[in-house]
């Protein structure tokens, strides 16, 4: 974040804006707004501005610009055309630490006036840092369309009753609940409608009403690969109503920054060999807050049900009568492919696609190995990257092609991405090669071989090249169709 963003209370506060055309005039509408003491210094004014000298709404100086003028005020906005003046009155409120805006200088300025979407009293300021203007306008233009002007209003009504609404709900889970109800309820309805004192009378016969203390709720979320972006609306609405969010190691940090700030965030990864949380522990904490009355977003990469464990915690939740529902995600597998460009199933290579996951021994003794190595099919191998040594040498002995493409996706779909590429005969090689590390997904299949010619996100797929030998380590004696597939690749 380049800027911090910040609303300042400028009210009876002195302002100095240096210039007197049509942008310092924009400049003061928005400061008198604010109900700031304005002082203009120009040597002329629009009418506007000498309208509002006139009536004593701003002070105007029509002298040269002092250093003198900046002993008392609060914030400067410098709006002239003259570059050099601007750039004297920036050093000088920065040595005084005082807070300037040069308008179409970011470079200049310390602080930058946002676009303003106002429904008072909320405020909704947009800013690209003295970036993009335009861009943060037609944002503004955007939301204007989007949010009704009764917002105000409801914000003016929920502030008249905090005192009494903390009293009521000292609970702060509770306290939340009856703001959403009172925010998206028939108090807002009726606002909509123009129906004040019906919508006051509501909100009274809510605040008085008694309401029995509620076991909570599970939400089992599935928080896709990585890219924000590819989270359903629903999961966002879950991830905006929690209280406590309980997020797998893998949930991106992207992901996280959308929830709730006061959300409680509990990480419960588990990675081989590393359980920072069991899964029974999991369970016991799922249990702790909703039986607390808090609504809880179970937040798993991917998808929940796609080697998420998610029917195991559904399966505690329903045995402990806790209410839950399910937000799908888009699953690892489906989103790699897409990201790197591989289409899962194609008319001319892969008429079906199995999910296989052999991150440890008993996971790999209950495949069917000669069923997962026949051709014309994807295999799209979860948790895998510590095993690929073994996943060639079985799927080889069971007759799959060591000239077989694969893909392997690291970090798929979010900006770090990486796609390696290869054949089945030197997968484990290329994979040491480019120290791939989870979380990656390996494709296996015909289609693997389209991410050369398909890729579109992130860095071009890393093909084989002549500075890399790769020799196959399978666990028995190797082919010689096995070692020509080797040099070709």
């Amino acid at each position: 974040m380049k800027l911090y963003p910040l609303f300042a209370d400028l009210s009876h506060r002195a302002v100095l804006v240096v210039g007197g055309g049509a942008v310092a005039e924009r400049k003061i509408a928005g400061l008198l707004g604010a109900q700031a003491q304005v002082t203009v210094n120009a040597p002329t004014l629009t009418p506007q501005l000498q309208r509002w000298a006139a009536e004593g709404r701003i002070a105007h100086r029509r002298d040269a610009f002092q250093e003198s003028w900046l002993d008392r005020v609060w914030l400067v906005v410098a709006a002239t055309s003259d570059v050099e003046l601007n750039q004297v009155i920036a050093t000088f409120a920065g040595l005084r630490r005082i807070f300037v805006n040069v308008v179409d200088d970011a470079a200049l300025s310390s602080f930058h006036v946002p676009a303003v979407v106002d429904r008072a009293p909320l405020t909704i300021a947009i800013s690209s840092g003295g970036e993009a203007p335009m861009l943060a306008r037609l944002l503004r233009e955007r939301l204007e369309t989007l949010l009704d002007h009764s917002l105000g209003a409801l914000a003016t009504l929920a502030a008249r009753l905090r005192r009494r609404i903390r009293l009521r709900h000292p609970d702060l889970a509770a306290r939340r609940r009856f703001y959403e109800s009172l925010f998206t309820g028939p108090v807002a309805t009726l606002l909509r409608q123009g129906r004040p004192e019906e919508a006051r009378q509501a909100a009274e016969q809510a605040l008085a009403t008694v309401s029995a203390a509620s076991t909570g709720s599970v939400v089992l979320v599935g928080a896709g690969p990585g890219d924000p972006g590819l989270l359903t609306l629903r999961a966002l609405r879950a991830l905006n109503e929690a209280d406590v969010i309980l997020h797998d190691r893998l949930v991106s940090a992207e992901v996280l920054d959308l929830a709730r700030r006061d959300a409680e965030r509990i990480e419960v990864g588990k990675q081989a060999g590393h359980h920072h949380t069991t899964q029974d522990g999991i369970h016991a904490l799922l249990l702790q807050h909703a039986r607390a009355g808090r609504r809880i977003v179970r937040l798993k990469g991917g998808d929940p049900f796609v080697f998420g464990r998610g029917g195991e915690e559904l399966e505690f939740l329903r045995d402990h009568g806790i209410p839950y529902e399910v937000v799908p995600g888009i699953t690892a597998a489906v989103a790699c492919a897409a990201y790197a460009g591989v289409p899962l199933t194609h008319r001319d290579h892969a008429q079906s696609v199995r999910f296989v996951t052999a991150h440890c021994q008993s996971s790999r003794d209950t495949l069917d190995w000669a069923a997962l190595a026949q051709e014309r099919q994807t295999l799209a191998v979860y948790m895998g990257v510590a095993e690929l040594g073994e996943l060639r040498a079985r799927l080889i002995e069971r007759g799959r092609e060591p000239s077989t493409p694969f893909a392997l996706i690291e970090n798929g779909s979010r900006p770090e991405q990486r796609v390696i590429t290869g054949t089945l005969a030197n997968l484990a090689e290329r994979a040491a090669f480019h120290a791939v590390r989870s979380p990656a997904l390996l494709i296996l299949g015909e289609v693997a071989a389209l991410a050369a010619s398909l890729a579109w996100f992130g860095s071009p797929p890393l093909g084989a090249t002549v500075h890399e030998i790769p020799v196959p380590s399978v666990a028995r004696p190797v082919r010689a169709d096995i070692l020509a597939a080797v040099h070709r690749a």
